[in-house]
């Protein structure tokens, strides 16, 4: 280690030039490489990034990299308090309004709009400042304990990161609609940034995951006990996944202020996630045409455009108008056959996320019309939850999350629900991380060989993090029915299928 530090010391013994400003990062320290024909906004540029870089893994400030970035703030007209990681993006927002625009997208692909491939070095100095101080606010989360204000921060500032990248708040954490504000100030609600969204598949590592693990920490590390029972602290919290796997844990140890605080904050998250998956099953209608029934003869169901084209023989040249003496009306009824639709969650630990959303997903589809949906949740016990299948609150209320896993006591409850294998649809959502696991995969295959759609889900997240048992996972697949993982669209677009 020491002849390795003496030889880079030796070799970088290259005067320096005193009269060139510091912020275009000559004088930083021998750290650095410099190339004395380096563009000076590229060097600024490089300032940026290395403060980024160093802050992100030594939490103490190297002074000579501060003033050189501080220089470079002041230089390109931003405010100085992009350099303070105690400063949220919102507050930097709400002083300076103009900015919101340009962290909007910040961070997604924009057309190059001259098409020459030229660079705007300038423009990308701006543009690691402020990618630097989202990114500072976001993942250099420290330690120690957390507050209600300081998790509320960070959660802005993260839907900040994500509008940078051209999603809504809080899509990337947990698929809603957006984030509420957490306070006064320049909320990051809105439509997300401007341009191409970025593919979001391609970022190593996935960021979704990433930002729900450290959002995950924040709210362990914080006395949430003590928030609940604080009204004016837990009007602070903005509900999450993270969050509501927390208050799904420890609900039982809760009483009075603090139990109604944590179910208005479920409540909350429920119905913002139920908003943004109620939307992805009605994209699509169910059922084809029913044209056995006549249409019904209302002024929404005239069809304008073969009324017209029915009745041009009774065009009247000299006069010059058409007379109608037929209309015509679309067909609305469409064809449904009852389908039954069994929805059997592993509620162990690992399995929070895809417990919460297939609770409100079976909700949403038990509101369609001849579905009959049963909901029922396990870990080495099993528990029918179909009573409270339409309210996913209070079947959230009735969960136990946490302890081992055993599927075949899920699999005595759900077998016999199964009266029209046709028209009928088991999904069974787990890791797959059985006790018995012989015995469980048997009753599955006689299920898919009886006639009935049995869909195997081993993760239904809003960002698609999960893991299967591979043993589980081949024979699913020799089976002819693999198991489905990855965002919740797919699970949503295989139900619309099967129901269609």
């Amino acid at each position: 280690m020491t002849e390795h530090t003496t030889e880079r010391t030796a070799g970088n013994t290259a005067p320096q030039n005193p009269e060139i400003p510091l912020s275009q990062g000559i004088l930083l320290s021998q750290e650095i490489p410099q190339d004395p024909e380096t563009d000076p906004d590229e060097n600024r540029r490089q300032v940026l990034y290395w403060r980024l870089l160093a802050r992100l893994f030594d939490q103490e400030e190297q002074g000579t990299l501060e003033s050189a970035s501080l220089a470079v703030v002041e230089e390109i007209g931003l405010p100085s308090a992009l350099l303070d990681p105690q400063v949220s993006v919102d507050s930097i927002v709400q002083r300076h309004p103009e900015l919101a625009a340009e962290f909007d997208g910040l961070m997604a692909p924009a057309p190059d709009p001259d098409g020459d491939g030229t660079r705007d070095r300038t423009a990308e100095v701006r543009r690691a400042a402020l990618v630097s101080k989202v990114l500072l606010n976001v993942f250099a989360s420290g330690s120690g304990t957390v507050t209600a204000g300081q998790l509320a921060r960070w959660q802005s500032d993260a839907g900040w990161l994500e509008r940078a990248l051209g999603c809504k708040p809080g899509e990337l954490r947990g698929g809603r609609a957006g984030g509420r504000a957490a306070g006064p100030g320049v909320s990051p609600t809105g439509t997300g940034g401007g341009g191409t969204n970025p593919d979001l598949s391609r970022l190593i590592p996935a960021i979704g995951p990433e930002l729900g693990s450290i959002e995950a920490e924040l709210v362990k590390r914080m006395r949430l006990r003590e928030v609940l029972a604080d009204p004016k602290l837990a009007a602070q919290l903005t509900p999450s996944m993270s969050l509501i796997e927390q208050l799904l844990r420890d609900k039982n140890n809760l009483s009075g202020v603090a139990l109604a605080n944590a179910k208005d904050l479920i409540r909350r998250f429920v119905d913002e996630v139920a908003e943004v998956l109620r939307t992805q099953v009605e994209k699509a209608t169910v059922g084809a045409l029913d044209r056995s029934v006549p249409p019904k003869r209302v002024f929404r169901n005239l069809d304008l455009d073969r009324t017209i084209w029915k009745n041009l023989t009774n065009w009247s040249p000299e006069e010059e108008r058409l007379y109608v003496d037929r209309l015509y009306y679309r067909h609305t009824v469409r064809k449904t056959t009852p389908q039954r639709l069994i929805v059997v969650v592993d509620q162990s630990g690992s399995m929070v996320d895809s417990m919460v959303n297939c609770t409100i997903l079976a909700s949403i589809f038990a509101g369609l019309p001849k579905v009959d949906v049963h909901l029922i949740a396990y870990d080495t016990q099993a528990l029918d939850l179909t009573p409270w299948v339409h309210d996913p609150f209070e079947t959230l209320l009735r969960t136990n999350l946490g302890g081992g896993t055993d599927g075949t006591v899920a699999m005595a409850l759900a077998q016999p629900k199964i009266a029209e294998p046709r028209n009928t649809v088991v999904v069974w959502i787990s890791d797959f991380y059985e006790w018995q696991t012989e015995p469980l995969f048997e009753s599955m295959a006689a299920i898919h060989r009886s006639g009935a759609r049995f869909i195997p889900v081993g993760s239904v997240t809003s960002s698609g993090r999960g893991s299967v048992n591979p043993w589980f996972r081949e024979r699913f697949k020799d089976l002819g029915t693999p198991v489905l993982s990855g965002h919740i669209r797919k699970l949503v677009h295989e139900l619309k299928t099967f129901l269609a």
